[in-house]
């Protein structure tokens, strides 16, 4: 790997970690930060890839009270680095990638709680800021914490890159068929569960006909992954367009509750 390419990856490590707390660009989304690794290391097609089977893991990771999800950020970037450092970016490397951001994603959960516990500190330095009107000091405070935010992941990024690409290649290499087979496995487990809970909490009488019709179409037809993206967005436009004219209970009047197959459904 190029220093100019190494030094990218270190940027995109770094802004993955601010988002983490931003959310504004999603650097910190599987699919993004593993595509922009894989443009910056010349692997596009691979770290695409990586980021698609990372991020249906990623959607039902979620911040709830203080619970803390694992961290996406971290096991984005990591992953990344190891499949390309490995140099295999068949479908058996992107799933060794994808097993290993299971337990970076746990550990980045301790490098959280380790940056959080900092934050403390600097909140009750903006804290004292903003009681002299030293609004400057408050905006530093912020700065600063982003900071650590950004280094959260960038600094482990840079381990990573220092280790030679032949050391890693050596460990994945000692590894046994039966564990690189087991993890390819485990990891494609590791994504249908990940899809299965996000289907589970959005999971209503609504869209359970749209769920059997996609399921329908990818299982028993050829068409591509476009092509059932622009049959869904179809479906979608319909549906809105039906529930605006307030579903309808029969005699084209428009006392239904706007929601057309809910209306149906209550016919039941």
């Amino acid at each position: 790997m190029s220093i100019i390419s190494a030094i990218l990856v270190v940027i995109v490590a770094f802004l993955a970690g601010l988002e983490g707390i931003l959310d504004q660009f999603q650097f910190h989304q599987p699919l993004v930060a593993c595509t922009l690794i894989g443009a910056a290391t010349g692997n596009l097609t691979a770290g695409v890839m990586l980021g698609g089977s990372l991020q249906m893991i990623a959607l039902a990771w979620a911040n709830i009270g203080a619970a803390v999800a694992p961290d996406a950020a971290l096991a984005s970037v990591a992953a990344a680095i190891i499949m390309v450092k490995g140099g295999n970016f068949s479908q058996e490397g992107i799933g060794v990638a994808t097993a290993t951001a299971i337990p970076l994603a746990v550990a980045g959960l301790f490098l959280t709680m380790l940056v959080r516990t900092a934050s403390v500190a600097l909140v009750h330095t903006a804290d004292k800021a903003a009681e002299h009107g030293n609004i400057a000091g408050v905006e530093r405070a912020h700065y600063f914490a982003l900071l650590l935010q950004g280094l959260r992941i960038a600094v482990p990024a840079a381990l990573l890159l220092a280790i030679p690409a032949k050391s890693v290649q050596g460990a994945l290499s000692m590894m046994p068929d039966w564990l690189n087979h087991g993890m390819v496995v485990g990891g494609g487990m590791v994504v249908a569960v990940g899809y299965a809970m996000v289907i589970n909490m959005m999971a209503t009488r609504e869209v359970w006909p749209f769920f059997a019709i996609g399921f329908a179409l990818a299982a028993v037809s050829e068409l591509t992954l476009i092509a059932l993206g622009a049959i869904g967005v179809a479906l979608a436009f319909i549906y809105l367009n039906l529930s605006k004219q307030g579903g309808g209970n029969g005699g084209g009047t428009s006392s239904g509750s706007g929601d057309p197959i809910g209306d149906i459904l209550e016919d039941y």
